[in-house]
């Protein structure tokens, strides 16, 4: 008789312990055998779902990685992608961890995905707040006002010119220089970057969370 998953109904086999599509456990009663008492059986006490996630677990561990990694990369940015490549590597190693602490041999890339997307809250969170906190400190406690206010008309100035090069009309670019040399256009200029660095950070959470998942499950997912 051909036997179907009960969670996704593909088929599965019949020496199959987990469904091969989305790993729920395949526990199937014979009448023939019977437990022993004291002993317990393949499975353990209880056969976890491989899909589902212990978030207290994993909430303590993506705090304690999340926070520093996000601090590192808001510091790190400005070296190009090296600083946002450790977020999803951190996301990974949450996972890796998450693993090691749970009865499970594997879990699904949902799973994975999920833990690295809140991992990469965490971390998106730790980044903004650190940027901003280091905007400020360099200008009100360093005086470094000047030199951010030469950087930003350097700036608008060449993307003023790259503007009148591509044919926008003269008082269209004279506008937005105004808007953006504004404290209302900077500010808004600062706010965007940092919800773009937050949503980067998110997407690699979610990708390195995934990816562990899958490579870690593929390397322990039981073959019996």
């Amino acid at each position: 008789m051909e036997l179907s998953c009960s969670r996704c109904h593909q088929t599965v086999q019949p020496a199959d312990c987990f469904c091969p599509f989305c790993g729920l456990p395949q526990l199937v009663y014979t009448a023939e055998t019977s437990a022993v008492p004291g002993q317990s059986d393949n499975w353990g006490a209880v056969a976890r779902d491989a899909n589902a996630v212990d978030w207290k677990t994993a909430l303590r561990l993506a705090l304690a990685l999340s926070v520093p990694a996000g601090v590192l990369c808001a510091a790190l940015t400005h070296v190009g992608l090296f600083g946002l490549l450790l977020i999803p590597g951190i996301a990974a190693w949450v996972v890796a961890l998450y693993m090691r602490g749970q009865r499970a041999a594997w879990i699904t890339i949902g799973a994975g995905a999920r833990i690295g997307l809140v991992t990469g809250i965490l971390g998106s969170w730790a980044a903004a707040f650190t940027t901003g906190i280091a905007l400020y400190a360099m200008r009100f406690w360093l005086n470094q006002g000047k030199v951010f206010d030469d950087m930003w008309q350097n700036q608008i100035s060449q993307g003023s010119q790259q503007l009148s090069t591509l044919g926008f009309d003269p008082q269209t670019i004279a506008a937005t220089k105004l808007m953006m040399l504004s404290p209302e256009g900077r500010a808004a200029s600062i706010l965007f970057n940092i919800c773009l660095l937050t949503l980067v950070i998110l997407g690699l959470a979610v990708a390195g969370g995934a990816l562990g998942a899958r490579l870690l499950g593929r390397q322990r997912r039981p073959e019996n």
